[in-house]
């Protein structure tokens, strides 16, 4: 009995697709990264595609724009006592201009 798990496990785990944290997937922040940074930074988006490193830089943008709202959220709702719209609100002002909506390059070209 036990043999016919452990082949029945095995056959399973070679039909399933690639693992899915070697798949990367954009929320509503990366795809506003994507669209800010290529209007707004053209060069650095064109170095990231030919580097094959824009995916990864969108990624990492937005897990850390999520990871820090939402630390960021939780600590304006309890030290301020602010909703937690008002706490997303507040905590998007501050974070949003850090990975996502970055400065306009100087030269695009």
């Amino acid at each position: 009995m036990e043999r016919s798990r452990q082949k029945t496990t095995n056959s399973i785990s070679l039909i399933l697709p690639e693992p899915v944290s070697e798949k990367i997937y954009l929320t509503q922040y990366g795809l506003m990264a994507e669209g800010h940074w290529r209007e707004f930074r053209p060069k650095m988006v064109r170095e990231m595609e030919a580097t094959g490193t824009l995916m990864e830089a969108l990624f990492e943008a937005q897990e850390r724009t999520i990871g820090e709202m939402e630390a960021l959220t939780r600590q304006l709702e309890t030290e301020q006592k602010l909703t937690p719209q008002q706490a997303h609100d507040q905590a998007w002002e501050m974070i949003r201009e850090k990975y996502i909506l970055l400065p306009p390059e100087e030269n695009p070209s």
